[in-house]
């Protein structure tokens, strides 16, 4: 049976045993054959896909805003089920993905997950939503896990039912803030939201580690059409007094274009300052319509979660891509979102079939998961294991697991490594003055 049972508890399911669940579901199960006079079959509206053996789950991402927009993770996730379907399935079972737009707005997103229950869906996979308030209700009440979300909000990595695959906007910016230690002052241009209030003390918590006093704090609104304004300030921060050069860290999404347009007619009139952002914020094509090697992001420093585009371990997705989504020009390899519903749909694959044959629903798959279920990624993370309580339970990241962040730098137009490997940034962290 591929469907998900409606009677798991509300309330923290992800701390109770996976005995006492399965105790109060076979009483409430009990009670609805009863009920029904039917005996213990199949309660119909039970199963993912009419019982035919398909799996159900759900990927959403905000598309055609004014904002942050990911079109390209739903048409992944679509794109990775033709591919796992063309191959027999997962353990023989079909994969069916749901998609939702939720347009940027809290509304849509809470309506994202209430279609997720209303469909029957087991997970939901490497998605991107800034508004967790809204849809983890839904999420927890159905008992429906979250695995790969794009690591935008807190919630993510408190929620017993988040599974996230890498450490979000935390390690990002607590890794560039040890890269730019070396800075002169520094400014940090930022989204005027509630995801945004929680970046400067991340930021901050890398410039510490390394010796350097915080950084400016610059609200800017997520979707305005110029940032003129906000270029000068920044420019008139980072180049007063000292020897060295400042830093402009830019981390408005889809707006980093719309300000670093701003910034570079600005800066002719400044001396010479540094770029440094986060992926996510910028990636190879931004570089390139940017001006490559003569643009603004000439010499910056980015952090992202994982190896660079060009690195073979990501073959098996550019696979998928070529195989079935050639010429969809909503995915790009080298996009972050795309990065991580690659690996939320791995470690998703390798869950089903750890179940062999039995059930997959959404309670056994995140009962796997709760109970240590140990994921490879290829070596694009390390190896993933989910507990309740990790290591940065303290400062109010229960759920991050995955603390790792590579360092890269545009040179010559292009965007490479910086340093081998990965940086573990999770004693920065364990050190951050964080308060939520």
């Amino acid at each position: 049976m591929t469907g998900r049972r409606r009677t798991r508890s509300t309330f923290l399911p992800g701390l109770l045993t996976r005995h006492a669940r399965n105790g109060v579901l076979s009483a409430g199960t009990a009670v609805a054959c009863a009920a029904l006079l039917a005996g213990c079959g199949v309660v119909p509206g039970t199963t993912g896909d009419a019982g035919d053996g398909t799996i159900t789950v759900m990927t959403w991402a905000p598309q055609d805003t004014k904002a942050t927009n990911k079109p390209g993770m739903p048409a992944f996730a679509q794109a990775y089920a033709r591919w796992i379907n063309a191959a027999g399935g997962i353990n023989g079972r079909k994969l069916n993905v749901l998609t939702c737009n939720d347009h940027n707005d809290s509304v849509d997103a809470a309506k994202c997950a209430r279609r997720a229950a209303k469909e029957n869906a087991v997970a939901v996979v490497g998605s991107y939503s800034q508004y967790a308030d809204s849809f983890f209700p839904s999420l927890e009440g159905a008992g429906i896990p979250y695995i790969g979300g794009y690591g935008i909000t807190n919630a993510e990595f408190t929620s017993p039912l988040s599974y996230p695959v890498n450490g979000g906007q935390p390690a990002l910016l607590a890794g560039l803030g040890s890269a730019l230690a070396d800075c002169g002052p520094v400014a940090l241009i930022r989204p005027d939201t509630i995801a945004g209030d929680q970046l400067p003390p991340l930021l901050d918590s890398g410039l510490k580690a390394g010796g350097h006093r915080a950084s400016t704090d610059q609200r800017a609104a997520e979707d305005a059409t110029e940032y003129d304004g906000q270029a000068e300030r920044a420019l008139r921060t980072t180049t007063r007094g000292g020897t060295d050069d400042g830093c402009v860290v830019p981390a408005l999404g889809d707006r980093n274009g719309t300000f670093m347009d701003s910034f570079r007619r600005a800066r002719g009139d400044y001396p010479e300052v540094r770029t440094a952002t986060v992926l996510g914020s910028v990636d190879q094509t931004v570089i390139d319509a940017t001006g490559g090697a003569s643009g603004p992001y000439e010499g910056s420093y980015i952090t992202g979660w994982y190896p660079v585009a060009s690195d073979p371990r990501w073959d098996g997705m550019k696979r998928v891509i070529r195989e079935q989504a050639f010429g969809d020009n909503r995915i790009d390899p080298a996009d972050a979102g795309v990065q991580t519903t690659w690996i939320a749909y791995t470690v998703f694959r390798q869950i089903v079939e750890s179940l062999g044959d039995g059930e997959v629903s959404a309670d056994t798959v995140a009962e796997a998961l709760d109970d240590g279920l140990e994921v490879g990624t290829g070596g694009l993370t390390p190896t993933l294991r989910w507990r309740f309580q990790d290591k940065l339970a303290a400062v109010g990241f229960p759920r991050l697991v995955n603390a790792n962040v590579t360092l890269q730098v545009v040179r010559d137009g292009r965007l490479v490594s910086a340093r081998k490997g990965f940086v573990d940034t999770t004693k920065t962290l364990q050190d951050a003055d964080v308060n939520y």
